[in-house]
């Protein structure tokens, strides 16, 4: 594979999303138009204790109206049917904590696809994704800023976002996109600030997208195919997947799978891979938003380092102390943290979904560069 494949320019993209026309960014500096929220009146949940979903009728206006959690709505316990999953190298947003959930409709299960294809849902799935931050100031206290769901209806994925009151007892379906000041002490004890960026509709569509069709990035085998503690025990998420009936049985026993990026038992090189995937193959792919570029970080495409930029001149050198995406030994010569590292809107990489540097997968990005054996010629 060489820099030259792609040989498009950034341009914006316009195109139909429901009934929102979007203009979306290109990989690097455009910024997208919020879309105006269209008003939507959702008829009252009938009585009872399971899930309502209705395809026909979501997104509904409150998260609380889908029943998906019992209990008080802050505390996130899952009702029956809603099964936690986690995939084993996570997306950096910002070191938000994420909580995420699965749920079917009876009769209905996932398919397998391959070990790196998102897993072939069924109509009236949904992915369930909370966003928290946990001792925030002033009072230490947990604070859910947002729920993100993902639907699918008539075979097509759809976006619903919620956004959490400041009393943590409701959210409200908002797909306008905003900003909000969150303050909180990281692991380490150290403060952080930070305007935590709600996405829009069009954000959401410039990460979850193959050409024009929204979908999952998450939930494929290769993330999935890790231990899990539920509540009765410890089990393989697939396995589980299979026991709920979200998933048909059959699939291979020697799936390829990515590792936790941050286990230092892992060789460096597959934690590199496993965090390159998760945060940016998204994009970096065939039929992705930045399809055009050279890099292809996918899991099952990363072993070629070619595929990583390693001794690739990039294709739009911001200053000329970049000589390759992934310069051999040297990571102040590279392109790729550079572009991790940095908060400017115009260069930084993942695109959408941070606004501060991620300063741990920053320096394992570093110590591999360093690490790489050579010169680039």
């Amino acid at each position: 594979m060489h820099a030259s494949r792609h040989i498009r320019r950034t341009l914006p993209l316009l195109f139909m999303v429901g009934s929102w026309l979007l203009l979306l960014p290109g990989c690097r500096k455009e910024t997208a138009p919020e879309p105006v929220q269209p008003p939507t009146v959702i008829p009252l949940p009938p009585s009872g204790d399971g899930v309502y979903f209705d395809p026909v009728l979501a997104p509904y206006q409150t998260l609380s109206s889908y029943r998906f959690f019992t209990g008080v709505l802050k505390d996130q316990i899952p009702n029956s049917g809603v099964l936690p999953y986690e995939p084993i190298t996570s997306l950096f947003s910002d070191y938000a904590k994420k909580k995420r959930f699965v749920w079917m409709p009876p009769g209905v299960k996932a398919t397998y696809t391959g070990d790196h294809q998102v897993l072939g849902f069924p109509d009236g799935t949904v992915l369930i994704k909370t966003f928290y931050y946990d001792v925030v100031l002033p009072d230490n206290d947990r604070r859910i800023i947002e729920t993100r769901l993902l639907f699918k209806r008539n075979g097509n994925w759809n976006f619903a976002d919620y956004v959490w009151n400041a009393d943590q007892t409701e959210a409200f379906l908002d797909l306008n996109g905003s900003n909000t000041p969150v303050a909180w002490l990281d692991d380490n004890g150290v403060q952080r600030n930070i305007q935590y960026r709600i996405p829009s509709a069009a954000e959401c569509q410039t990460c979850h997208k193959v050409n024009f069709d929204p979908i999952p990035i998450g939930p494929k085998p290769q993330n999935l195919n890790s231990e899990l503690l539920y509540e009765d025990g410890v089990r393989n998420q697939l396995e589980k997947w299979v026991e709920m009936g979200y998933l048909q049985s059959g699939y291979p026993s020697n799936i390829t799978t990515t590792v936790r990026w941050d286990d230092a038992a892992q060789p460096l090189d597959l934690r590199v891979r496993s965090y390159l995937d998760m945060n940016c193959a998204h994009c970096h792919a065939d039929e992705r938003h930045c399809n055009y570029r050279p890099m292809r970080f996918a899991f099952n495409e990363s072993e070629d380092l070619v595929n990583l930029g390693v001794c690739v001149p990039p294709d739009d050198p911001i200053a000329p102390e970049f000589t390759e995406i992934v310069a051999r030994g040297n990571p102040a010569r590279s392109m790729l943290h550079y572009r991790l590292t940095s908060t400017d809107e115009t260069v930084r990489m993942p695109l959408l979904g941070r606004t501060i540097a991620h300063d741990e997968g920053a320096e394992m990005i570093r110590a591999w560069i360093a690490s790489l054996p050579g010169t680039c010629p």
